[in-house]
């Protein structure tokens, strides 16, 4: 995610935290080399030339240049106006007094609008929130089979006007029908999957127009494709003129090399993102914070976010019951696996680096790797074996390596260097726990 900004941004305020002394010319010089660096990231032309002049006017404070650590100052005063740009602080939903809360999402076709939905009823369902999701798409029938799918795969129900009557049926009246039913079967929180287009037209705007009339939603969320860019920014602009949205949700971030939608949509709109959709699958939808963001694009990581990613995919049970077996002498090649699959859950390792301070240096030296891949095949190995393998690693003959090694697509050398790390790590482990961990630890990379 945005690494070429990262990378960029990375450079140039390591090139200034390098100098003991700053002066207004190497500031003005650095200061041109952000500027690039956010217009070929496609941030909108105004608000890099306002972001540029308030670094600017900050950096070459008497403050900042009689400071003993200037470059860490400016540093600092970048993340500021890089988190000021998207908004500062984390704007969440405005949740109902008197539930249900009514969510009406917006966008145009293509965007993920519909698999959106179902991310936020997923979100909100962990949370311990009655979600209802509403299809309000009569016109693309394929919406309404797509959203039940989705409710059914969530456990979440889905309203849907009846099925003979859904194309000539009235948008408004469905969603009233759907906040109706949510209001009296105590759900906490409504979704209404209205219709997209192509491309924005009277007759859409018009129909979103009453629908919010209709039901009075406490959110309207429009979905843009962050990986269109200024052209996303544009769109979001056009859809608050029109209807009034309350918030954004951009998707498709994790192909978004560029970053532009992220960086200008608040600054341009005034409206605040809340959630970024960084995969394909349901759980791929995290709250955005703007201190957060900016953090990940100076190269700081973002350790909070990872915290949480973390605690929803693995709970404390389960991490302590992976700690005690990890040091103990009952750990075994299926709990290794195991602990692949809930680092699988974190998300990619890209993502994951993303969040680390210094990640995007481990990205540039892992590369080259395929470090994904290789865990995939790690898990291809392990699900080769038998359970009786995957417990009592001993027993693993030469005759059971071929047989795994054929049945993961791999070789027997796969197989050996698999066994190898596993043990390799099992002692490095207990090698850093317990009384004279220290001392055990350096004894055994002495001994490797």
């Amino acid at each position: 995610m945005f690494d070429a900004l990262s990378d960029k941004f990375e450079k140039v305020l390591k090139k200034l935290r390098g100098q003991g002394v700053l002066t207004e010319q190497n500031i003005t010089e650095a200061l041109k080399d952000v500027r690039f660096a956010l217009l070929e990231a496609d941030v909108n032309f105004k608000i890099v030339k306002e972001f540029i002049e308030r670094v600017r006017q900050k950096a070459i404070g008497q403050e900042v240049l009689q400071s003993l650590t200037p470059g860490h100052q400016v540093v600092k005063i970048v993340w500021d106006e890089l988190s000021e740009m998207m908004g500062r602080e984390r704007s969440g939903l405005a949740l109902n007094s008197h539930p249900p809360t009514v969510v009406m999402m917006v966008g145009l076709q293509g965007a993920g609008k519909t698999t959106t939905c179902g991310k936020l009823a997923r979100l909100f369902k962990q949370q311990g929130k009655r979600v209802l999701l509403v299809a309000a798409d009569p016109r693309r029938p394929a919406a309404g089979e797509q959203l039940s799918a989705l409710g059914r795969d969530l456990g979440i129900d889905v309203y849907r006007a009846d099925q003979t009557q859904a194309a000539q049926s009235d948008v408004v009246r469905i969603c009233r029908a759907g906040v109706e039913q949510g209001r009296e079967q105590g759900f906490d929180l409504v979704v209404l999957d209205t219709g997209g287009r192509l491309h924005i037209d009277d007759e859409l705007m018009g129909e979103l127009v009453a629908v919010k009339a209709a039901v009075a939603p406490q959110e309207v969320l429009l979905v843009a494709d962050a990986m269109t860019g200024q052209d996303a920014v544009t769109m979001a602009g056009q859809f608050d003129q029109k209807i009034g949205v309350t918030g954004i949700i951009l998707t498709k971030v994790e192909g978004d090399a560029r970053g532009g939608a992220v960086l200008s949509i608040r600054a341009v709109t005034g409206k605040p993102i809340k959630f970024l959709g960084v995969g394909e699958k349901l759980d791929a939808l995290e709250p955005f914070h703007p201190d957060r963001m900016a953090s990940r694009i100076l190269g700081m990581g973002d350790v909070l976010s990872l915290i949480e990613k973390a605690q929803e995919s693995i709970s404390r049970e389960q991490a302590e019951a992976a700690q005690q077996r990890l040091t103990s002498n009952t750990f075994t090649l299926e709990d290794f696996r195991a602990q692949l699959g809930q680092m699988g859950r974190l998300g990619s390792l890209d993502q994951i680096l993303g969040m680390l301070p210094g990640g995007q240096k481990l990205k540039s030296a892992i590369e080259g790797d395929k470090p994904e891949r290789e865990m995939g095949r790690v898990a291809a190995m392990i699900d080769s074996m038998t359970i009786r393998e995957r417990r009592d690693h001993t027993i693993i003959n030469g005759s059971r390596k071929k047989r795994i090694a054929r049945g993961s697509g791999v070789t027997v050398q796969d197989v050996n260097r698999l066994i190898k790390q596993f043990l390799s790590a099992k002692k490095l482990a207990k090698a850093m726990t317990g009384a004279g961990g220290r001392r055990h630890l350096a004894q055994l990379m002495r001994s490797m």
